[in-house]
């Protein structure tokens, strides 16, 4: 018997690879080819909810940084 044509799908990838792509686009230097494979892997909901929270710790952090420079 054949196997499945799971050969052919492309395979799923981490939350730890969605992570490292969502900060390359965040710096805005990624190749094109290594940004095109990622968006055939990646769950686009995966990198909504990774993009909402990286944003969310930047602003944090600047915030944080304000106030600590502020303080002195």
């Amino acid at each position: 018997m054949n196997a499945p044509h799971a050969a052919s799908a492309p395979a799923k990838t981490s939350l730890l690879r969605t992570v490292k792509s969502v900060a390359w686009a965040f710096l805005g230097i990624r190749k094109k080819s290594e940004s095109t494979e990622d968006m055939a892997r990646i769950n686009p909901f995966h990198v909504i909810i990774v993009g909402i929270l990286g944003a969310m710790i930047f602003v944090l952090g600047l915030v944080a940084l304000v106030n600590w420079v502020v303080a002195k």
